[in-house]
C-alpha cells in the first residue's frame, strides 16, 4: 500500500495510477483531518466484492473451506483437459 498526500498526488495523478493499474497497489491519499481516500484497481474492486459475497455467503464459505481441506489432505484428482471443437 501506498500512501501520498492530496498534491503529491493532484502533481502526479498518472504516474499513481498507473502504479494502482499496473502493479496492484492500492493507494492511500491521505488529507486533512483524516478524510482519507483508498485507491483500489478495478480489478481489485472487483475481486474484493466477488470475496466478501462469497465469504458471506454460509452456504458459499463451508464449500470454500471443505475444498480446501481436501486439496490440503491430497485428496485431489487430475483429469486430461477436453478438447471442444468450434462449430
Amino acid at each position: 500500500m501506498i500512501a501520498v498526500n492530496y498534491t503529491q498526488f493532484r502533481d502526479q495523478m498518472k504516474t499513481h495510477l498507473d502504479l494502482v493499474t499496473d502493479d496492484f497497489e492500492s493507494l492511500v491519499v491521505t488529507r486533512k483531518g483524516n478524510r482519507n481516500v483508498v485507491i483500489l484497481s478495478e480489478e481489485a474492486y472487483n475481486n474484493l466484492l466477488e470475496n466478501i459475497y462469497v465469504m458471506g455467503n454460509k452456504a458459499n464459505y463451508d464449500w470454500l473451506m471443505e475444498s480446501k481441506a481436501q486439496l490440503n489432505m491430497g485428496k485431489t484428482k487430475v483429469h486430461d483437459l477436453i478438447e471442444v471443437e468450434d462449430e
